[in-house]
């Protein structure tokens, strides 16, 4: 999959020149990132792009801002129609929006551009431990949020929860509020659980593992008919020496992830996106540091999970990096 993307990314890049660096630093060129909740992965993350690109605007010309939004699908949806420039989102969305799957069904977006790969994100499923839940087949009769309608989360759940033969409209309450407001919930017995797909450690995980009413985190094991379907997950482990508090927290976790990526628009000059490439994948080492879900990443890990065409600036940055051929 990758190779072809890139052999048909690298025409485009040899189609039309990019302008020096000189040329963007006569004007300011404002470019906005959209991300995700505050509390999540993805708002630090576009701050910390913004940050490594901002300090070079006397070169590029470039000024960066991050604005909050509800994630993946809205970030897609918004960068194809040209709201924003670029935006983070699940490798699965992803896929999903160029292949006309899921909220895009039948309405492929073809002006979506891959620009890299980031943070490894786990499906997440956190439970109270007096709600008896211990797999996720535990459900039925419980009140479970899967997260906002236009989140990856949401789409993720539901993905789990068809391949075991659960009917999650029918089989126990499914609540769509924001992540953010899940640990709270579950603190005040109005949840039973909810599902996160986001990196860790995660402020909203530790938050309802270290609350008054005990919680878990659930390993889910009945992923092979999942990873058979779907090519964009892969079985993953959560680290529990993050959450030291959890009611399991000695226990080895396992579920399904994927990576969460940086999308941009065919329409956003390739001077841009050579930019924000080259600035982060320069900076790497300091950009690993400004948040830890990002700590494992390495110039080839920010190359996989991309199944949408990578756009023109970035592929001549990974070109003269020798990144790809």
């Amino acid at each position: 999959m990758l190779g072809k993307l890139l052999s048909a990314s690298l025409g485009l890049v040899l189609a039309c020149g990019l302008a020096a660096p000189a040329d963007l630093a006569a004007k300011t060129t404002f470019v906005t990132i959209g991300t995700g909740g505050i509390t999540g992965v993805y708002y630090p993350t576009g701050g910390a792009i913004a940050n490594i690109v901002n300090k070079k605007k006397d070169v590029y010309g470039i000024k960066c801002t991050v604005e909050s939004t509800s994630a993946s699908v809205f970030n897609v949806n918004a960068v194809c129609k040209g709201d924003l420039e670029f935006g983070i989102a699940q490798a699965d969305r992803q896929y999903q929006a160029v292949h006309g799957l899921a909220e895009w069904d039948g309405k492929p977006q073809p002006k979506l551009r891959a620009v890299f790969a980031l943070a490894p994100e786990a499906v997440t499923f956190v439970v109270a431990e007096d709600s008896g839940i211990k797999s996720i087949k535990d459900v039925k009769g419980k009140i479970i949020n899967i997260g906002n309608p236009g989140s990856g989360q949401r789409q993720n759940a539901i993905d789990l929860f068809s391949s075991v033969g659960i009917d999650y409209e029918k089989d126990f309450k499914a609540e769509g509020i924001k992540s953010a407001d899940a640990p709270r919930m579950v603190q005040d017995n109005r949840l039973d659980g909810f599902f996160f797909t986001v990196g860790h450690p995660n402020g909203n995980i530790k938050e309802a593992t270290a609350g008054k009413r005990k919680c878990r985190i659930v390993s889910i094991t009945e992923i092979d008919p999942l990873l058979k379907k779907l090519p964009y997950y892969t079985k993953v482990e959560i680290p529990m020496d993050q959450y030291p508090e959890a009611a399991n927290a000695g226990e080895k976790v396992y579920t399904v992830g994927m990576l969460a990526t940086l999308v941009t628009s065919a329409d956003v000059p390739d001077e841009v996106v050579y930019a924000v490439t080259k600035e982060v994948f320069e900076n790497l080492d300091e950009f690993k540091k400004l948040h830890p879900a990002l700590a494992s990443l390495t110039k080839q890990s920010m190359l996989e999970g991309l199944s949408a065409p990578i756009h023109p600036g970035a592929l001549k940055y990974y070109k003269e990096a020798g990144l790809v051929k």
